[in-house]
């Protein structure tokens, strides 16, 4: 990986770490567990659910093996990277990424969070060079490289950003 693809992926990951930042300015307690809507999830879920995701694909790209021909699709990564962050198609968690009372506050969620994208950025920097070399399967997505998965780490931030957005609306309004 080049050096400037290689500061273009850390920055898009720290882009939607302040993306998800500034969704969450404002956000009270009360207003950070109460459900919008039945069935929908509280931001204090959102936080859990994307930490949750973000914790699981660090483990598996730390994991990850290797192939012998690296694939690099530009048009592949920008698509993706607009998939995964659209709000118009609803996804199903899986099972073991949905929240499940884990924080207790925005605070306390937020370190979890932002300790993990640390980490995460952390492994973007330093596996940069192995990073389209990296194999991972997602469970929607099929087998990707691991420049794609950081993308879709990102795009799943700013798509729970949105959607944090939106029940901030919600909730203040109620």
């Amino acid at each position: 990986m080049a050096p400037e693809e290689r500061s273009e992926i850390v920055q898009t990951l720290e882009n939607s770490r302040q993306e998800l930042n500034a969704a969450l300015e404002g956000v009270s307690e009360s207003q950070a567990a109460a459900n919008p809507e039945a069935g929908r999830w509280s931001v204090l879920e959102c936080l859990e659910h994307i930490t949750a995701v973000e914790e699981r694909f660090l483990r598996r790209l730390e994991q990850a093996e290797r192939t012998a021909a690296p694939v690099s699709d530009k048009q592949r990564e920008t698509e993706l990277a607009t998939l995964v962050a659209d709000r118009k198609q609803r996804a199903v968690a899986p099972e073991p990424v949905r929240p499940v009372g884990r924080f207790t506050s925005v605070a306390q969620a937020l370190e979890h969070f932002n300790a993990v994208r640390t980490r995460t950025i952390q492994f973007a920097e330093e596996s940069a060079a192995d990073l389209y070399s990296l194999a991972v399967e997602h469970p929607r997505f099929g087998r990707r490289n691991g420049l794609e998965i950081l993308l879709i780490v990102s795009g799943h931030v700013q798509r729970h950003a949105e959607q944090i957005r939106e029940a901030k609306g919600v909730v203040a309004k109620s």
